[in-house]
């Protein structure tokens, strides 16, 4: 039997190639007028299919519509009644079908607000034929790509002998049925404006476990391509990341990228070196410093109780003194750090050795992006979070706060100072990517007290002190942390003086708040009274909650 492959494609690029490796192989070509003439023009002998269903009608609107050319990809190749049929029909059974879609997706972006020009530009835009072949083709167990990235591999597939023929077919079926589905989910979810959505992943690992070890199976779906979706994250190590795992990576990105686009808007500079620890989805420990041994050591002394079995995430590459710092750094002679991951830019082979626990359970993960995060890498993408038979979608939080646009309420000079307003921008970063309530307390680049999760101002407050005198225990130093020079993140307003009076009363005299409670005016007495300046923004715009 010949073997006949379909191809009909909007995009054109690398079509040509993908036909002349068929027709090496002795495949016939068959193709829809517009692929037919382009693969003609390129002297790639090509079938058009209105020589066997008939010349499109309605323009181009109906043309691989016809019972003919779905009998081509429905036929059973084992049915003699098929077969006997098709040869009566003088029509051939199709055994690939290579189709990409309108860009309808494309279209609705770029028409977003046009209604009246925008609806008909997206109409035609909509594709019938390609989705309809798709899933004939699929259901037909023919060959079927929807994917350009898949041409190579099918080629080397059918070059091979076509080895497990079954199970590759249903892949591609499977993948092709995917994509037709997420592009209807498109459509449908303009046409109803809004009302209908779905979500749609790609299947990239398994993970070891649940957020707790039984709560297995989990796994992670990719929803799109990006410098920090999961497939750019390459683990080194043997044991696979947990679902917390994922989780934590997911609050330190949102960190890691606030940090650098706070930097370039208001110091017009990319961040220094930084070093994020994180517990159960909030930093327990960040260091920014002028070299990597800068930012490990004051992420480590920012609590060096609770970064034990925690996550690090750099911006920089682990070499060996890296590595051997964040195992031995502040610890006893003869003790070393547990810790559950370490992700960074790239690692030296040393540092591998020297971070590596038995069974690779120090999962040890690379992005080369990492290294090179900025303003355009924050993720503006709608967030997304399950409730009950149903999920809740809202816009990402990505306001950055340019500092010289503050209300200052308050002594102007303590403000005005690089380190204070660098600290500032890490406070805030920090702050509101954590659990809300948050109080965020930073000096000189480093992270002493992150008073995450709290119902209420002033708990949140004596949180962060608490965490801040509690890691200074921990390093040999006095029971109460030196909070002087010190500033605060607050993640919305203090609805009553009592909350900044509780880190006034330690030394603290600079904090980031909000602005929009009915006692701002006796806030800001109260704070003035006792020598503090606020920093403030409307709440309206830079409220941080996050995570509830």
């Amino acid at each position: 039997m010949e073997k006949v492959a379909f191809l009909s494609v909007y995009h054109k690029e690398g079509i040509e190639k993908f036909a002349k490796n068929l027709v090496d192989l002795g495949w016939k070509i068959m193709s829809s007028s517009g692929t037919a003439n382009y693969l003609k023009e390129r002297k790639i002998e090509t079938m058009d299919l209105a020589t066997l269903v008939g010349e499109p009608i309605l323009g181009h609107r109906v043309v691989s519509l016809s019972r003919e050319f779905y009998a081509m990809l429905l036929s059973r190749s084992d049915n003699e009644e098929d077969m006997a049929e098709l040869k009566k029909l003088k029509l051939p059974m199709i055994s690939l079908v290579y189709c990409d879609m309108y860009p309808l997706s494309e279209e609705i972006k770029k028409n977003k607000g046009e209604e009246k020009r925008g609806f008909d530009a997206i109409i035609e835009k909509t594709d019938i034929g390609g989705p309809t072949m798709l899933r004939a083709a699929g259901k037909g167990g023919r060959i079927v790509l929807a994917d350009a990235t898949d041409q190579k591999k099918v080629i080397e597939w059918l070059k091979n002998g076509m080895p497990e023929a079954d199970n590759f077919k249903r892949e591609l079926a499977g993948k092709a049925e995917f994509i037709v589905a997420k592009y209807c989910m498109d459509s449908a979810n303009y046409l109803s404006a809004g009302k209908y959505q779905g979500i749609f992943g790609e299947k990239t690992s398994d993970c070891c476990y649940g957020e707790n070890a039984y709560q297995a199976p989990s796994a992670v779906y990719q929803t799109r391509e990006s410098l920090f979706a999961p497939d750019k994250f390459k683990l080194l190590t043997e044991t696979p990341l947990s679902y917390n795992n994922f989780c934590d990576r997911d609050k330190v990105m949102q960190t890691i990228t606030h940090i650098s686009a706070g930097f370039e808007l208001n110091f017009n500079k990319r961040a220094p070196y930084i070093a994020i620890a994180v517990k159960h989805g909030n930093a327990c420990g960040v260091g920014l410093g002028p070299k990597p041994m800068d930012a490990l050591m004051k992420m480590i002394e920012g609590d060096v109780r609770a970064i034990h079995g925690g996550s690090v995430f750099t911006n920089f590459k682990i070499d060996e003194e890296e590595a051997e710092t964040l195992i031995h750094y502040r610890m006893k002679p003869d003790l070393r750090r547990l810790l559950d991951t370490v992700t960074a830019p790239d690692f030296s082979n040393s540092a591998i050795e020297i971070l590596a626990r038995k069974k690779g359970k120090c999962r040890i993960v690379v992005n080369n992006n990492l290294a090179n995060i900025s303003h355009g890498d924050l993720d503006n993408k709608e967030r997304v979070r399950f409730i009950r038979d149903g999920f809740l979608t809202q816009p990402n939080y990505t306001f950055v706060p340019n500092l010289k646009e503050a209300v200052i309420e308050g002594d102007k000079k303590l403000y005005e100072k690089e380190n204070i307003m660098s600290d500032l921008i890490l406070a805030w970063a920090i702050g509101c990517t954590s659990n809300s309530n948050t109080i965020t307390i930073v000096k000189d680049g480093k992270l002493l007290g992150n008073g995450v999760g709290q119902q209420d101002r002033v708990g949140a407050a004596k949180l962060a002190i608490s965490r801040a005198d509690d890691a200074s225990v921990s390093l040999g130093l006095s029971s109460k942390a030196d909070l002087s020079g010190a500033v605060v993140y607050s993640d919305s307003f203090f609805p009553f003086p009592d909350g900044p009076k509780v880190l006034i009363d330690r030394g603290i005299k600079i904090i980031f708040t909000t602005s929009g409670s009915v006692n701002d005016k006796e806030v800001i007495e109260s704070c003035k009274a006792q020598g503090a300046t606020l920093v403030m923004f409307p709440d309206k715009i830079a409220r941080g909650f996050a995570w509830h």
